[in-house]
């Protein structure tokens, strides 16, 4: 239980690294450029999609959905918690300094970010054929044909 736990918040921290990382660049390399800024956003936002598109892939293929699906529920929701009340504080701004649109603007693009990414990790498991469930049903078709058939008196 500690092992799932412990993979749960490496995957939070490695979220809110990225989104910390960004800020930084932003603050320090881009700080009065918003064209820079909005790309280094959406670099951002890119990573998320793909380090969750990883990991969706390869927990779904070890797990079934229902395990793993809510694991990475848990640490999409821990690192969009610190990435819109702790990163700001980080770099020296107030989490509500934008207003209430810029606020949950946040919220809706880091979910649709994370939505993205989980679901072309998914997908691409499942047309490979590698997900937890296609393998448990070539297993199942494989016993079945390897059984010799019963054979039925009357």
């Amino acid at each position: 239980m500690a092992q799932r736990w412990r993979a749960v918040g490496v995957l939070a921290a490695a979220l809110f690294a990225v989104n910390v990382a960004a800020r930084l660049v932003i603050r320090f390399a881009f700080p009065d450029d918003d064209t820079a800024s909005g790309r280094v956003s959406l670099a951002m936002f890119l990573v998320i999609g793909l380090v969750l598109a990883v990991t969706s892939f390869r927990w779904g293929a070890d797990r079934p959905l229902g395990h793993w699906a809510g694991d990475l529920a848990v640490g999409v929701v821990v690192a969009l918690a610190l990435t819109v009340f702790v990163g700001p504080l980080l770099v020296g701004e107030n989490p509500f300094g934008g207003g209430a649109g810029l606020f949950f603007a946040q919220i809706w693009l880091y979910l649709a970010a994370t939505l993205a990414g989980v679901l072309v990790g998914y997908l691409i498991l499942t047309a490979l054929g590698r997900d937890h469930r296609s393998r448990q049903l070539k297993r199942y078709a494989e016993m079945k044909a390897s059984r010799p058939r019963k054979i039925v008196r009357r």
